[in-house]
């Protein structure tokens, strides 16, 4: 075994990969509980949380052209912040990767029962973990070629709704001739249906929509010439997802009054059914279905480099940063596997919470691993002044999505539905501080791997 990431994703595979994490489940179920919240409005905070997230992924894309590593934020973290700041990010994002990829697979389980109600659900849950697993062990190119394919899944699905969606706002398909038009978007109480309040309220749901999109930070130790692909990713991926969302909620909204959706389940369904393709529910079935194995791929490729990259550091058992001849850190790959497999035995147990459960406690992780990717830029512009792929308007950018970052918390506390996230995420920063001192994590540092920067 080698010591030694190989570098093989090229700018689609990375942007894919970024689009795979950020385009999920949610989106083909409708965004039903932020639409609730605000209306029609959700398409503003669909614009304004994803400039919030467009300014971390500069932040984030920064140091990444600079410092192309696989540790990405924690290693950052890590060397302008100091090894606790790196430690207790590090570890709260694979704790963050593994939590995600329990639910996408549990969302494997459900959605294959709709085919195969005799079976259990936690069958089709181990085999995913057993697929997901095993491409994981391959080269890391195979990885992204898979990642490419299930995104573009998706990406074509939405695509073809959104025109579809334009064909009868415009034209008059599935509807007699007779064009739809927008007033649907105005027409139930206008575009603040639920005052501005309601808007607000829908942010920090909106916001978790983005989530996975700093994947693109993760595969900067793997990418071939970053110093080129890492800036084209980062500025093409955001576009990409506000014409999704943006594009797929407006004409969603506009064929459907914003109050009735979500009732007769999803509206990626009833517009393809509408447009007259009767296996609708059997095709977006299919595409949730390869929605949820691509971010599972996703977050076991993550969770596994955070893995790598923390045992250079002496902050993870030092077997784990040991590398296949073919660039895999296989024994980390095969760590978040063996912890993955606890989702099979929530599965067995909690067949009906254990989705809902895992994302409801993860948007600490979350909120967590952005804010110090701000504060740890932060430093490093202080350090090193603006680079070759600079934030713009740094720092009052930087300080404006902080302070929305904090915002998102505040609301994680307000709403009872998600306060658990902040007992978990604090409880959790606890016992990894504990183990911290107790273990002696940062008295090892000097018998890590010499390779550290590399990781």
């Amino acid at each position: 075994m080698t010591q030694h990431l190989q570098r093989q994703l090229t700018s689609r595979l990375i942007t894919f990969m970024a689009l795979g994490m950020a385009i999920g489940t949610g989106l083909f179920l409708g965004s039903a509980n932020s639409i609730v919240l605000a209306g029609p409005s959700v398409i503003f905070a669909y614009m304004f949380g994803g400039i919030m997230i467009y300014i971390i992924m500069r932040a984030l894309g920064e140091m990444a052209v600079h410092e192309p590593v696989a540790g990405s934020f924690s290693s950052y973290a890590h060397r302008y912040l100091g090894p606790f700041a790196g430690y207790l990010t590090g570890w709260n994002y694979w704790l963050l990767m593994v939590g995600v990829g329990m639910a996408e697979s549990t969302g494997v389980g459900i959605y294959m029962k709709e085919w195969f109600p005799e079976l259990p659900q936690w069958i089709w849950v181990f085999a995913s973990v057993v697929m997901i697993g095993t491409l994981n062990l391959m080269a890391v190119r195979v990885y992204g070629e898979m990642e490419f394919w299930f995104t573009m899944i998706k990406v074509v699905t939405v695509v073809l709704m959104i025109l579809g969606g334009a064909g009868m706002i415009w034209l008059g398909w599935g509807n007699g001739g007779q064009p739809l038009g927008f007033s649907n978007l105005w027409a139930h109480g206008g575009w603040l249906p639920n005052g501005l309040n309601g808007m607000v309220l829908a942010l920090p749901i909106v916001v978790f929509a983005f989530g996975g999109i700093e994947t693109i930070g993760m595969a900067a130790g793997e990418a071939a010439d970053p110093a080129r692909n890492i800036p084209r990713a980062v500025n093409s991926v955001l576009w990409r997802i506000l014409i999704f969302y943006v594009g797929a909620l407006t004409v969603i909204m506009a064929i459907y009054p914003w109050n009735q959706l979500g009732t007769q389940g999803s509206p990626f369904v009833s517009t393809f059914a509408k447009l007259g393709i009767h296996q609708a529910a059997g095709i977006i079935n299919f595409v949730v279905i390869t929605a949820a194995l691509s971010g599972f791929n996703s977050t076991t490729f993550s969770g596994s480099r955070m893995l790598y990259s923390l045992s250079h550091k002496g902050q993870a058992p030092a077997f784990l940063g040991k590398v296949s001849e073919q660039g895999v850190p296989i024994r980390s790959v095969l760590a978040c596997m063996a912890c993955l497999v606890l989702g099979v035995l929530l599965n067995y147990l909690l067949p009906g919470r254990i989705f809902a459960m895992m994302m409801s406690i993860l948007s600490f992780n979350t909120v967590w691993t952005w804010m110090m990717v701000l504060i740890a830029h932060f430093s490093f512009r202080r350090r090193h002044g603006a680079t070759a792929f600079p934030l713009r308007v740094w720092p009052l950018s930087s300080l404006v999505c902080m302070a929305f970052l904090l915002f998102v918390l505040v609301m994680l506390g307000y709403s009872p539905d998600t306060r658990v996230a902040l007992y978990v995420g604090v409880a959790w920063v606890a016992l990894l501080s504990v183990a911290y001192a107790v273990f002696g994590v940062g008295r090892r540092m000097s018998l890590a791997s010499t390779d550290a920067n590399a990781a």
